[in-house]
């Protein structure tokens, strides 16, 4: 089983992959910004090269970028604080100077990973199963996308449900998103809510995954209440946090 020393190590060497740096830049206190380049063991849902992509894991920012946003980064970084480069009115700074060259600020997340003082398998109400591949192949559903992704299902590697009386009511799956990180997403019918489903089924497949010598991560929008709720009651604390600019045509796209 993993330390939090060991878990921490694993992932700074992970964004020193995605970012094309070294893991100690990460906690160097002096921000970084590098050319952004694909990679064959970054995370695989990662758009590489990013024009512009900020992460923070507390103590300063390594920025990665293409070339036609380094001024815009490096002034943007170099005039504002760290933990105010994630949030307005700073960011509002930023957009409107990459605006100028067809760019918008698009996500904005906040990743965790699991604390081993507290996590640990909690109880579910309902009946559980741990599912394979060939056990979740007819659940990839509109009520399960969080849980699994359509997209890249080959990526899709374990999984567990919550039954009550034979319906599936909640889903935790987990993707090997890179070597040895694998991500987990979850999903509760509506009507099953506040019940500790969706904390039960996370920390149980955590615990699962931590097993097979991997290190699940979990990621969620630092404004969707309910899923760091979650997060943290399943023993998972944040990491780190991630800023990225897209075209604005692609931004312009996810708004209509």
């Amino acid at each position: 089983m993993f330390t939090n020393k060991e878990i921490l190590e694993i992932a700074l060497k992970q964004s020193a992959i995605d970012c094309n740096c070294a893991p100690e830049d990460f906690l160097s206190g002096n921000n970084l910004v590098t050319f952004s380049q694909k990679h064959p063991k970054a995370r695989v849902y990662l758009p590489l090269p990013f024009d512009c992509d900020l992460v923070s894991y507390g103590s300063n920012i390594v920025a990665q970028v293409g070339e036609e946003l380094v001024r815009e980064t490096i002034d943007y970084i170099d005039k504002h604080p760290a933990h105010d480069c994630f949030e307005t009115p700073s960011i509002l700074a930023l957009n409107d100077a990459v605006m100028k060259k067809g760019f918008k600020v698009c996500f904005m997340a906040e990743y965790f990973l699991p604390d081993m003082e507290y996590v640990k398998a909690l109880e579910c109400p309902y009946e559980t199963r741990i599912m394979g591949p060939e056990e979740f192949k007819d659940l990839y559903l509109p009520q399960w996308s969080n849980a699994l992704c359509e997209k890249r299902r080959e990526r899709d590697r374990i999984a567990i449900g919550a039954y009550d009386g034979g319906r599936l009511i909640g889903m935790a799956g987990a993707s090997d998103d890179c070597e040895t990180m694998w991500q987990i997403g979850i999903d509760v019918l509506p009507e099953y809510r506040r019940q500790g489903v969706a904390s039960a089924l996370t920390s149980t497949l955590a615990v699962e995954i931590l097993n097979k010598g991997i290190v699940p991560f979990y990621c969620a929008a630092w404004s969707n209440i309910r899923s760091v709720r979650n997060a943290i009651k399943s023993g998972f604390r944040p990491a780190w946090v991630e800023l990225t600019v897209r075209k604005a045509d692609f931004v312009d796209e996810l708004n209509r």
